[in-house]
């Protein structure tokens, strides 16, 4: 008898493709009713139901009921991390058609990774912020300097806040698009917070992508030094 974490019953879960697309989907770190769900799978409603059920029963999603409809979202940041580096060492999706050749470039530029930021964006700002010294990178986390902090306030971050919470701080999380890391964890979710509410970035409803506004060029431009292209604005 094998004394090892019983891999197969994680990797049999990722086996079905609708359960894998599910899973993507939760990406996003937003609840879901198992419709929606469906939908972005383009599968039944019931079949939906199924599969969800299989991945609350094994950890990988959680559920909660409110009035006559149940969300789901990913169980936590662990999960979420993980689905991440299956991503990165996956083969590519076959493009097929101009619509998803454009959806996938959208998607490699700026979406989301849980809770936080992930694409390109996300890996020029992390760059950035280690040429200017404002973190450094030390294993699989990163440090802030004493330089990084006063760069964070004047943002408006609050990291004692953020370093309260009962999460990783400030890991490098594996981006499955760009191959490197990007910033994650409480400051990782912190700074995504801090970009929508300063309307440098705007959510698209039931999806991962994330839109860079006319706002956001000029903010990333000024205040991080983001050459204008490495952006992308998209509509």
């Amino acid at each position: 008898m094998s004394i090892h974490p019983n891999i197969t019953a994680l990797t049999a879960l990722l086996a079905e493709k609708s359960r894998a697309t599910i899973l993507a989907a939760l990406m996003d770190g937003k609840f879901h009713t198992a419709s929606e769900l469906a939908y972005m799978a383009t599968i039944k409603p019931q079949t939906a139901s199924f599969h969800l059920a299989k991945l609350v029963e094994n950890n990988l999603v959680i559920s909660e009921k409110n009035g006559r409809f149940r969300y789901f979202r990913l169980a936590n940041e662990e999960v979420a991390n993980t689905l991440e580096i299956f991503m990165s060492i996956s083969p590519p999706p076959e493009v097929r058609s101009l619509k998803q050749s454009s959806q996938l470039k959208r998607l490699e530029n700026a979406r989301t990774c849980y809770d936080h930021l992930a694409g390109r964006l996300s890996v020029n700002l992390t760059n950035i912020m280690q040429e200017e010294g404002y973190i450094e990178k030390s294993n699989k986390r990163f440090i802030i300097t004493t330089k990084g902090e006063h760069f964070f306030k004047e943002l408006g971050i609050d990291l004692i806040a953020l370093s309260r919470k009962r999460r990783s701080f400030c890991h490098a999380c594996l981006d499955w698009s760009e191959r490197t890391h990007h910033l994650g964890g409480a400051l990782g979710n912190g700074l995504f917070e801090r970009y929508i509410e300063l309307g440098w970035l705007e959510s698209r409803e039931n999806s991962r992508e994330i839109i860079i506004t006319t706002k956001g060029i000029s903010g990333f431009r000024d205040f991080f030094g983001l050459d204008h292209d490495l952006l992308v604005k998209t509509n």
